[in-house]
């Protein structure tokens, strides 16, 4: 039997000159790959959340990008440029929290500055190379998160996950779920609860979903449970992605997260950050200067129900992340290895480590 680990988060049609990814909105009752051709079907699959996770959100973006240059008719790199820059632009709009997004934009727009001379047609090559590179890059760093993450925890521990930070978030792996399926591989007989994820429920969608197809001990709790079974004894650590971490440690991850972090610190449950350096902004000095997105008041009222369930015109607020303070985690688990605190210095430390090894 097919399990949705078999399908590709996203991939590159280029003979067809599309984005093929799964369209999320429908799982789990449906399995839909759909491709996305035009600047505008990219944004709305971004925006409308058919394709998230902050590392499958930049490799959309990045297979993008290379697309619609692509299709730029011109020699002048000038003109290419300029059509380049807005088509850019636009793509950055479409979700301001994951930093994922705008690093792989930067990324694609630094192989034309770099290469300014040369003919378009070997600019647009280059483009695309750059873009397998980015989605090749991202499978690598996810296994390398995975690994040590693993050496965090021990056999038939009981795991926590908030989201879906799992390969429906990456291309595959996933970040935060990448120590649960390098232990599924090694017989480490996990015991995950994955938290449903309230209003979006990705946990209950996504998470839930590929790790059950997977074969992974995997139970579903409503988001305000959390407490409960940590208090109960069954949670040795808490594994969550995120979209962004500030310089100081704070992250920026789906709405709920600084609560399940709040509540582990009072269990004595460590919180992990599964975050590739991509996803680490060191020009943010703290979660205050992060961005939040406010998302649409029907995705609470409505969204899921067949009736409206809460009273027509009543105010919403609905922010899309929640920002979770520093000291609330143990450690932030990258492909360079674990960061924690002081965070100003343990992170800055991970980056010298990456251009070493660079």
């Amino acid at each position: 039997m097919k399990s949705i680990r078999d399908y590709e988060t996203v991939a590159l049609d280029d003979a067809n000159d599309a984005v093929v990814i799964i369209d999320q909105t429908l799982l789990p009752g449906k399995t839909e790959l759909i491709s996305l051709k035009t600047g505008e079907e990219i944004w709305n699959a971004i925006y409308l959340l058919k394709v998230r996770g902050a590392p499958a959100i930049g490799v959309t973006a990045a297979f993008g990008i290379y697309l619609l240059a692509k299709r730029m008719e011109t020699k002048d790199f000038d003109v290419f440029y300029r059509e380049f820059q807005k088509q850019k632009a636009y793509l950055d709009s479409s979700r301001p929290t994951a930093v994922n997004l705008s690093w792989a934009l930067r990324r694609m727009e630094r192989v034309c500055l770099e290469n300014r001379e040369k003919p378009i047609a070997e600019i647009k090559a280059l483009l695309k190379k750059e873009a397998v590179e980015i989605k090749e890059e991202d499978i690598r760093v996810c296994k390398a998160i995975g690994e040590y993450g693993l050496g965090l925890v021990k056999p038939g521990d009981g795991i926590l996950t908030h989201c879906n930070a799992g390969q429906l978030a990456a291309c595959k792996y996933g970040t935060a779920t990448a120590p649960i399926y390098l232990g599924e591989e090694r017989g480490y007989h996990f015991r995950v609860f994955a938290d449903e994820t309230r209003p979006l429920l990705q946990g209950a969608r996504l998470t839930a979903y590929e790790l059950f197809s997977s074969g992974v001990d995997v139970t579903l709790i409503c988001d305000n449970m959390s407490g409960t079974v940590m208090r109960n004894g069954w949670v040795n650590a808490v594994f969550v992605g995120c979209d962004r971490v500030a310089a100081n440690g704070d992250t920026a991850n789906k709405i709920g997260t600084s609560v399940v972090a709040a509540v582990a610190k009072r269990y004595n449950v460590p919180v992990y950050i599964c975050a590739p350096t991509a996803t680490i902004d060191l020009g943010t000095p703290t979660g205050a200067e992060i961005t939040i997105e406010q998302r649409p008041a029907h995705e609470v009222t409505q969204m899921w129900y067949r009736e409206p369930m809460a009273p027509e015109g009543v105010k919403v607020f609905n922010p899309a992340f929640d920002v979770t303070d520093h000291d609330l985690i143990a450690g932030i688990v990258t492909e360079y290895g674990v960061a924690r605190e002081p965070y100003t210095e343990s992170l800055r430390e991970i980056f010298n480590r990456k251009e070493k090894e660079h």
